[in-house]
């Protein structure tokens, strides 16, 4: 006499494949306190955890709607797009990986740049756009900031820059580390215009990104735990032989060693941007 009996698998309840393709999807766990949340009131509570605060990626498109005035804005230089002036191949061909990238994010590039109004403010914004190779500025994304703060001077306008990128796109090579100059010059007239200029600095805003135009506004705002800095933590801690402090190049670290102006939550974002024109531009 057997022991055990094997239960035949056709006496086994099917699976209800449609149930489980509505419940697909449904629900997020936060990387911070790893508190299950619905989909649905997340993005109600602007992608941040009602829990714990943590403030999830957003992209351009969405960040753009979030701090115009009613989320209306209008697009300009959305055509302007890489040739690939190195020919350059890594694992794949740069121009092949543009052509993917492109079609994956339905932008030709990491950079929207828009126009519209905050707070009544007409102002002109450029939104990176992290999903395009790591939000990476090549020549398009310094050529499309540098066209935008040359709008801004003609128009007599405020100028905001929404940072959320790994650094200069090496494909590019030396073509790219040159926008860090660029803009940085273009800035410069920005400010002979006296006319003001808001770095707003997202998860993550690293390298040459950093070391460049979104630390030179006139005023450094980020979000909350949002990673800001030029090389990683590892690569400081290898570097100096020393343990890093805990949250070491956040946001709140960096706003408690001057580097930074004010930490905004997402929900006071556009007010806060519309305070500070009304006391910038007046």
């Amino acid at each position: 006499m057997a022991w055990f009996k094997r239960q035949k698998t056709g006496n086994l309840p099917p699976i209800d494949e449609e149930r489980r393709v509505k419940t697909e999807g449904l629900f997020s766990k936060c990387p911070e306190c790893s508190h299950t949340l619905f989909k649905g009131k997340l993005e109600e509570n602007l992608n941040v955890c009602p829990k714990c605060n943590y403030h999830f990626r957003i992209d351009a498109q969405q960040r753009l709607k979030l701090i115009f005035d009613d989320g209306e804005y209008t697009e300009f230089d959305k055509n302007v797009a890489s040739t690939d002036p190195l020919n350059f191949v890594d694992t794949k061909p740069y121009k092949d990986r543009l052509i993917k990238t492109q079609e994956s994010t339905g932008v030709l590039d990491a950079l929207i740049s828009a126009r519209g109004k905050i707070g009544g403010h007409s102002v002109i914004v450029c939104a990176m756009v992290y999903e395009f190779i790591g939000g990476s500025m090549g020549s398009v994304v310094g050529e499309k900031i540098t066209r935008a703060i040359e709008s801004a001077i003609k128009e007599r306008c405020g100028l905001v820059i929404i940072s959320a990128s790994g650094g200069a796109r090496m494909m590019e090579g030396a073509l790219s580390l040159m926008q860090m100059a660029k803009i940085s010059a273009a800035l410069a007239n920005l400010d002979e215009a006296k006319l003001p200029y808001i770095s707003i600095m997202t998860d993550p805003t690293t390298g040459g990104v950093t070391a460049s135009f979104a630390m030179l506004g006139d005023l450094n705002i980020a979000e909350p735990g949002a990673l800001i800095g030029f090389a990683g933590p590892r690569v400081i801690e290898q570097t100096i032989r020393q343990k890093l402090p805990a949250g070491f190049q956040r946001s709140e670290f960096l706003l408690e060693h001057g580097m930074l102006d004010a930490v905004v939550e997402r929900k006071n974002l556009r007010d806060y941007l519309s305070q500070s024109l009304d006391f910038m531009i007046g």
